[in-house]
């Protein structure tokens, strides 16, 4: 099972997209920032969740 992080990362990700889009589509600038600024930080947090899979495989092995 994925870690909680990747999870949250990948929703942030997502959620940022549609913001980023619904933005652009109104022209609204702060919103288009507000999106980029969701996706860096959802990339980070499932970067993050991705090497606490990586760490926790690593010792059942």
């Amino acid at each position: 099972m994925p870690d909680q992080d990747r999870v949250e990362g990948a929703a942030k990700n997502i959620g940022g997209n549609i913001k980023e889009a619904a933005g652009k589509v109104t022209g609204d600038e702060k919103l288009k920032a507000e999106g980029r600024a969701d996706q860096l930080e959802g990339k980070v947090q499932n970067t993050v969740g991705g090497i606490k899979d990586t760490l926790r495989d690593d010792k059942r092995n």
